[in-house]
């Protein structure tokens, strides 16, 4: 037993108690000079006693003082992993070679890397570019798609621009710096379900605003979609798309709460909520709950902002609840403008783990079945697909859009591009770079006009790497890319094409008849969903929902 004090579990407490003693008995017998060390130690001493007693916590009543060192280790371990012992490779959920890109381009230089790959080009799942002996050379980079009705109005959509994310999730320098960084290069921020902030409008960036279950922004006390409140807003030249937000990547199928000492002055004016007041997003849309309600919906908006283009933004679930919608599309020839995909993996700053985890298809299987659901209803021309979800490099839009997307949207990216260090502390409010906090003593740090440039300029480059890759395919615009593209690794020794591995639909076959159908799901699904409801009639919903 007194070996075990001494030298086991209560070594350090009892060293502490010994310490105590000998620097109060030097105080008091020799100089005052050692009061500090006698406080502090006494102190050390009386916590360990607190430890022992306290039996809610076994180790450190067990390892008094002691446990408290295993704590402090287990709260820096993941700075001490990111810094130190990740590999460059580890995707976590973004690599130290993917932040490290991001850095370089926002700085103003061009990301090259020494002594070849550092990915084993063996390992399944690897993919690739296949390039042409026919290379190009492409000299602008400013990848346009026309998204809208033509005899309506029509947005020039940058082929990167940066996805959702809310004044509030993100401080206000932060959002201003985003909005100018879209103003210098010329490209769209989307506003998350936040709403429209004087900070968006401040930086002066093309805005795309997202209307989601909880109308922020336009709504009435009650939280009902206001008409009037929207078309104020809508109509501003800053706005040029709108966006109904019908579920999230990161938690799709969940709401949201913010709780009352969050809802500040500035948060509650942007929303349209009462300040210091807990403010609930529920699960669903209040306006709507049927395809043919929705597109009904997509119209009032479009006229209330003048013609311009509405689209929906959702994560992929029961596969013939989208596919109700593009029926209804095709039944009543009322359209959305476009659809953002939004994969599993995208992020946000606070989720259930298990949402986070084990919900939600991945985006590129979402843009496969979008896209084949679109080109099999023949609306492939006419609605166009936007994509985002841990998209990080050219390659990776490059990859996204020969799958069938015609743009992509990035986040956290862009929040590499302001400063962000990947310290997964959003939802704390303690964000060190100051991005995903309301704190003004921590977002002071976060320089507009600088970090503005810098969101430019990794958009810049990012584009100027994606018309090299295109120019090595012997390829002159993304719109030109498709599945036969992009190679893939099955194991070590086969690999396959996407347009071999990925189901295909030929352009209006669910209308005719006429061409492939591969796609099990517009298989089992086209004939039987209806246009006014999502869900599936009784008898089929044991249909084999692969």
């Amino acid at each position: 037993m007194l070996k075990e004090i001494l030298f086991g579990r209560f070594t350090v407490w009892v060293g502490s108690m010994f310490l105590s003693v000998l620097f109060l008995g030097l105080t008091l017998s020799s100089s005052a000079w050692f009061l500090a060390p006698s406080i502090m130690f006494v102190a050390f001493t009386g916590l360990g006693l607190r430890d022992f007693a306290k039996k809610t916590h076994p180790v450190r009543a067990n390892y008094p003082l002691m446990g408290r060192i295993r704590y402090l280790l287990e709260s820096v371990r993941p700075e001490l992993r990111q810094y130190f012992w990740e590999s460059d490779t580890d995707e976590t959920p973004y690599s130290r070679n993917q932040r490290a890109m991001v850095y370089q381009r926002s700085k103003d230089n061009q990301a090259k890397r020494s002594f070849g790959t550092e990915r084993n080009v063996y390992e399944e799942d690897y993919n690739w570019l296949n390039h042409s002996m026919l290379p190009i050379k492409i000299n602008d980079s400013d990848f346009r798609v026309k998204v809208g009705d033509p005899e309506k109005s029509q947005y020039l959509m940058s082929l990167l621009n940066i996805s959702g994310m809310s004044f509030g999730a993100l401080s206000p320098p932060a959002v201003e710096a985003l909005s100018l960084g879209a103003h210098l290069g010329g490209f769209a921020q989307n506003t998350g379900e936040g709403s429209l902030s004087k900070y968006h409008q401040r930086g002066g960036g093309d805005l795309i605003w997202q209307i989601s279950t909880g109308y922020f922004g336009c709504r009435t006390q009650s939280g009902e979609f206001s008409e009037e409140m929207f078309a104020e807003k809508a109509c501003l030249e800053q706005v040029k798309m709108i966006e109904i937000k019908l579920s999230q990547g990161a938690k799709p199928g969940h709401g949201g709460l913010l709780p009352a000492p969050k809802v500040t002055q500035e948060i509650a004016e942007a929303r349209g909520i009462p300040i210091n007041q807990t403010c609930e997003s529920p699960p669903s849309h209040s306006a709507f709950s049927t395809p043919i309600e929705l597109l009904k919906f997509a119209e009032r908006l479009r006229q209330l902002s003048g013609g311009k283009p509405v689209g929906v933004k959702l994560c992929i679930g029961h596969p013939w609840e989208f596919i109700a919608l593009v029926k209804a599309m095709v039944e009543t020839t009322q359209y959305v403008d476009f659809v953002t995909v939004d994969g599993s993996e995208g992020g946000t700053g606070a989720a259930p783990t298990e949402f986070s985890d084990n919900i939600g298809s991945p985006l590129r299987d979402s843009v496969v079945f979008v896209d084949n659901a679109l080109r099999g209803a023949g609306l492939r021309k006419r609605v166009k697909v936007g994509a985002s979800g841990k998209i990080v490099s050219a390659y990776d839009i490059l990859r996204v859009c020969a799958l069938g997307a015609d743009w992509c949207n990035m986040a956290r990216p862009f929040m590499f591009s302001l400063g962000c260090i990947q310290a997964k502390d959003c939802g704390s409010g303690h964000c060190p770079t100051g991005i995903t906090t309301m704190d003004p003593l921590r977002y002071r740090a976060l320089d507009v006009p600088s970090r503005g440039v810098r969101v430019r300029n990794f958009h810049h480059h990012t584009l100027g790497a994606v018309a090299e890759l295109l120019g090595a395919a012997g390829i002159e615009h993304p719109d030109h890319l498709n599945r036969r593209h992009i190679v893939r690794r099955l194991s070590g020794s086969q690999i396959k094409l996407a347009d071999q591995i990925y189901p295909k639909a030929s352009d209006g076959v669910l209308i005719t008849g006429n061409g492939v159908l591969e796609d099990p799901r517009l298989r089992n699904y086209w004939s039987v969903v209806s246009i006014d409801s999502f869900s599936l009639p009784d008898d089929h919903t044991r249909l084999d929902p692969s």
